[in-house]
């Protein structure tokens, strides 16, 4: 048993070394719309690719030849590694491995995953963290098994010693019906190295099966400003869920006691798939990376309102808006589609192709 003692999960806009990506496949869910989304992918991918490396999860060789061909002449081929394995679903922020520190030491925590609280067939999805591990992508570094379900979508962390997450997701018992709250609570300080837990009594957005994970309602940007999904119409589904949710993170305060600065980021008008079911399109699903800030867009006007708070939350911070409409077809985002690793993390320098 490995001591988690004195690691820490670093917040998101620490420095990071890749991110991973899971690309569609064509007899996935993404199937009937798979141009949309893989232009979509190598959207990202590019963004990515001009900053860090890019780690390329695939189903096979002829996968990968195919997502060569899209991504030639697009990005520097370099900072490419691809690794062949299976998996379910491309959420991978919710089945790739969490990477903790200490003393820039890694250690690669590997949570169970149950199809978000056995929603979805997720048999290949729980082995996709030891699979990723087993290619040798991570070189030398640690690893441990947690025995409690987690979703990397499901936490926030502010750097200071503050989690963030929600009661539906994480005290729902389709996760952990065996733990109280007190010992997650006990799991997640330990784990990340937390002083304490902010917990959200509200928040959901339409079509959201994930038990309302916190990155589709409240993002921390700095360690004293957190992003919020925010509701301005009384005649929207939405609009109490979210102003209750605005008042409890008003509550809220930084370690030393000063209120958290807010920032709404507005909701884009319904977008229905074709069983008329509302999407959860939003823009607190955003992807930090070194020296940018991925946004998802939806050709909403409340896109640009969004940009420009959240060029406000990151000054320094390129804001690229990524298009999500294809996306959201299967109720996630760009957030949910990617997992970024943090520069202590040794990951091979040059392109490369590796196979679980």
């Amino acid at each position: 048993m490995i001591d988690h003692s004195g690691f820490q999960l670093p917040p998101e806009w620490a420095p990071q070394s890749a991110v991973l990506l899971a690309w569609p496949q064509p007899d996935g869910d993404f199937g009937p719309w798979l141009a949309d989304v893989e232009s979509n992918y190598c959207a990202v991918a590019q963004e990515i690719c001009c900053r860090q490396r890019l780690i390329i999860a695939c189903q096979s060789t002829t996968h990968r030849l195919h997502i060569e061909s899209l991504l030639q002449g697009r990005v520097d081929m370099a900072r490419l590694i691809f690794v062949v394995l299976p998996y379910n679903d491309c959420w991978v922020r919710d089945t790739a491995p969490i990477t903790v520190l200490k003393d820039d030491q890694p250690l690669l925590l590997d949570f169970q995953f149950n199809g978000w609280g056995g929603k979805h067939d997720c048999s290949l999805d729980a082995c996709l963290a030891q699979n990723l591990i087993k290619t040798g992508i991570f070189m030398d570094a640690a690893q441990a098994a947690i025995p409690m379900v987690l979703e990397g979508g499901s936490i926030e962390v502010d750097g200071q010693g503050s989690l963030l997450t929600s009661k539906r997701c994480l005290l729902n018992p389709n996760r952990n019906p065996s733990l109280t709250r007190e010992q997650i609570e006990a799991n997640l300080r330990q784990c990340f190295g937390v002083k304490r837990i902010l917990w959200l009594d509200f928040g959901h957005v339409a079509g959201d099966d994930t038990d309302s994970h916190v990155d589709t309602l409240a993002r921390f940007c700095n360690p004293d400003t957190i992003a919020y999904t925010a509701c301005d119409d009384p005649d929207d589904p939405h609009y109490g869920e979210l102003a209750q949710m605005r008042e409890q993170l008003a509550g809220f305060a930084t370690l030393d006691g000063r209120p958290y600065r807010l920032v709404p980021l507005p909701i884009p008008q319904p977008i229905y798939d074709e069983n008329g079911q509302r999407l959860p399109a939003g823009y607190a699903n955003f992807l930090i990376i070194n020296g940018a800030v991925l946004v998802p867009v939806y050709n909403d006007p409340a896109d640009a309102v969004a940009l420009q708070r959240l060029a406000e939350c990151f000054p320094g911070r390129s804001i690229v808006p990524i298009d999500c409409q294809a996306l959201i077809l299967q109720y996630g985002s760009l957030h949910c589609a990617t997992m970024q690793f943090p520069e202590a993390l040794l990951i091979p320098l040059r392109g490369g192709f590796q196979e679980a």
